[in-house]
């Protein structure tokens, strides 16, 4: 997968807004920012109704604040949620049209995602957390996960259930799990809400030796405290 294509998204629970971008992203301005059934359009976007195409290979800062929508585009991408005005296309394919079995292979093979809430099974290790994704994809050897593990400061809790790890342990855990399968996009939702600094610079240089290995794009949220990446491009949500 090359791009992923937005064109006049957003939730339906927005007004219609105008929106603009800035950087070096593909995005032009939509031309309707009136007013939807009398409810006030919103503060700009560089997101939501405009012609937006995310490129493989580039890293993407999505800036929000609370309320705005990060999380909810990141489940649009994935087909988790339907509930927009507007397109996404894959590689010019509208994802509306996909095939349950279609989208096992976009989420098998082009599309990994670190979700705000982190989906870990509790009752499981952390090192099994990982494993569901490797026994799926076989993409990376375990001894590469064990270095992963040291890496991020996790080698002692391997064999910890999830439920008692720290959030910031679970969250190093879930990431580990989204980097365990191949991928030509990345999507991060706040990849780094709970980290302190020292470890968010392990995990940021992690995910771009990933990215990058993968030729992938990086899509990451933040509303506050960014994962230090080498950005090429900020949206506003």
């Amino acid at each position: 997968m090359n791009a992923i294509a937005l064109t006049h998204v957003l939730p339906c629970v927005f007004a219609p807004q105008r929106a603009n971008a800035q950087g070096s992203c593909v995005v032009r301005p939509a031309q309707n920012g009136a007013d939807d059934g009398g409810l006030a359009p919103r503060a700009e976007s560089a997101v939501w109704q405009t012609e937006l195409t995310l490129q493989r290979g580039v890293r993407y800062l999505v800036e929000a604040q609370s309320g705005a929508g990060k999380t909810s585009l990141l489940a649009y991408a994935m087909g988790q949620r339907t509930d927009y005005e507007g397109t996404i296309a894959f590689d010019g394919r509208d994802v509306r049209s996909l095939s349950v079995a279609e989208w096992v292979e976009v989420r098998q093979r082009h599309l990994a995602c670190l979700f705000q809430d982190l989906r870990l099974f509790g009752e499981l290790s952390a090192w099994d957390n990982v494993m569901v994704n490797l026994a799926l994809t076989r993409h990376r050897r375990k001894k590469q996960v064990r270095q992963w593990f040291e890496r991020l400061g996790l080698a002692d809790k391997r064999n910890t259930p999830a439920s008692r790890l720290s959030l910031g342990q679970q969250q190093r855990v879930a990431l580990m799990r989204a980097l365990a399968q191949p991928f030509d996009f990345l999507l991060l939702d706040e990849p780094s809400s709970h980290l302190d600094p020292h470890t968010a610079a392990a995990a940021a240089a992690l995910v771009e030796e990933e990215a990058a290995a993968q030729g992938a794009a990086v899509v990451a949220t933040s509303i506050g405290t960014r994962l230090p990446l080498p950005y090429d491009c900020t949206l506003r949500l």
